[in-house]
């Protein structure tokens, strides 16, 4: 059996329900990411970087999903 991060001993069950469950879990306590009004209070400029950021994470996103699109035609 192997140890996971918390040193506890599972089994190949019990590691892929933890792996599997464990952050759906999470996510569905949490709630969906919003962005609505995520940068309030703060001055414009930094309102216009937060809006660059997430645009360049979008592009680079795209970007990595065109690349393994393009990997997948050539194989």
């Amino acid at each position: 059996m192997a140890k996971d991060n918390r040193g506890v001993e599972r089994g190949r069950l019990g590691r892929w329900f933890h792996d599997t469950f464990d952050d759906w879990a999470f996510r569905s306590l949490i709630g969906p990411a919003q962005t609505k009004g995520a940068v309030q209070g703060c001055d414009e400029s930094a309102r216009e970087q937060w809006k660059r950021d997430l645009a360049a994470r979008k592009k680079y996103t795209q970007e990595q999903r065109e690349r393994r699109r393009q990997e997948r035609s050539i194989s």
